[in-house]
């Protein structure tokens, strides 16, 4: 969806405050993160040797959601301002537009946001994940001020479904079905009225519309398996998987979405030769930028000898979910929401395991009391430099050092 034209009622390019917040801003950063990056993304303190990703922590997106948090609360100091859910998936953050008197509107799960209490004097801020179509266009008969964050990267993948379904082709999204991008997403495919999705979470769930498409399994496993949280009003597997297109939610694991659409594709050749491949299916490579980044420089340290890897951000923010995924797979790995997670007197972690969903876990000694050790470190987008440089002091106070 192109974002409509700026009004007298609705802006996506902030205004001009940007100087004028800039002080606010600094909260975020964190001198001994700075201090990392300039000795080659690393800090050894008594035996302890620390080792940050290249790339980790705010991508533009979220710093310019959250510059732009700001700058509305400083255009508009004395009327109320509602956020539409979290701004992004970071507790401190969130916590410190509360502080600024920004309220946050939470939606109940399984359920529509309720705008009965927005008034036309309000001013609402649209979070970094964007809102649905329907949400968008009742703000705007209520005529209050709206403050569009939506990242550009999110834009990108409303275009591609809105492509889609504008050509007949059903939305195969990649994705969370309750995440709030995922539900805008979808939305998008609708615009035209007669667009069709399906979600899938995982290349388990894939293969299933795999299976139908080779004719192993028929429409009712279809029904059965995604109805009606994850499909279009309507939706009919027999006549709705006939032209698919792939995209995906920007933040999840990028080579699962790739292997998803080759899946995808391989089937539809299976079944129906190389032709329909060529004229009935269509993928893209939706994952941001900075979720590549963020997922590659993991990567490449964790070619590194190290003891354990600790992934900085919150529980529901799916980049960080990703990044822990792939850091299990090589290392013991704890996703921990902030540095209060790590009790350096107790010598315990209280973490989330990587992989499964909402099971938080706490484990005494999860660094060896002597000897040489080696900790990884990486932070979800939408973590702050300060709160990183914070879990980093507590790391190392867990075997009673300091940062020199």
């Amino acid at each position: 969806m192109t974002p409509p034209p700026e009004s007298s009622t609705y802006f996506r390019k902030g205004f001009g405050l940007k100087a004028e917040v800039q002080e606010d801003l600094a909260a975020y950063e964190g001198m001994l993160v700075d201090r990392m990056k300039a000795s080659d993304y690393a800090l050894t303190a008594g035996d302890v040797t620390i080792r940050l990703a290249r790339e980790f922590g705010f991508c533009y997106g979220v710093e310019r959601a959250v510059e732009y948090a700001y700058q509305t609360r400083r255009k508009f100091p004395d009327r109320r301002i509602v956020l539409v859910g979290e701004i992004i998936h970071n507790p401190y953050v969130n916590a410190q537009l509360r502080d600024m008197g920004i309220e946050i509107l939470d939606r109940p799960e399984g359920r529509t946001f309720d705008f009965s209490s927005i008034r036309p004097e309000d001013v609402v801020i649209l979070p970094a994940f964007g809102v649905t179509i329907e949400d968008f266009q009742e703000l705007r008969a209520l005529g209050c001020i709206l403050v569009d964050t939506t990242c550009g990267s999110v834009l990108n993948v409303w275009k591609r479904v809105e492509s889609y379904a504008r050509d007949g082709f059903t939305a195969l999204i990649h994705g969370k079905y309750y995440h709030e991008e995922t539900r805008a997403t979808a939305s998008q495919v609708r615009k035209l009225g007669e667009g069709h999705y399906l979600i899938v979470r995982d290349m388990n769930e894939a293969r299933v519309i795999c299976d139908f498409i080779e004719r192993m399994a028929d429409a009712t496993s279809i029904a059965e398996r995604f109805a009606p949280h994850a499909v279009s009003p309507g939706f009919d597997a027999r006549i709705h998987l006939e032209k698919i297109g792939v995209a995906n939610q920007t933040t999840m694991l990028a080579r699962e979405s790739l292997a998803i659409g080759e899946e995808i594709g391989a089937a539809i050749e299976r079944a129906r030769g190389k032709a329909a491949r060529a004229e009935q299916f269509r993928t893209f490579d939706t994952i941001c930028s900075a979720t590549q980044e963020r997922q590659d420089a993991v990567m490449e340290l964790l070619q590194e000898p190290l003891d354990a890897m600790v992934v900085i951000g919150g529980f529901n923010s799916s980049n960080t979910i990703s990044l822990a995924a792939l850091c299990a797979e090589r290392v013991p790995t704890f996703h921990v929401e902030s540095a209060a997670a790590i009790d350096p007197g107790a010598r315990s972690i209280h973490f989330r395991r990587p992989g499964i969903k909402h099971v938080e876990a706490e484990e005494r000694d999860w660094l060896p009391a002597s000897g040489r050790v080696r900790v990884g470190l990486t932070a979800g987008a939408s973590t702050p430099n300060n709160k990183i440089g914070e879990a980093i002091v507590r790391i190392l106070a867990t075997r009673g050092v300091t940062p020199d």
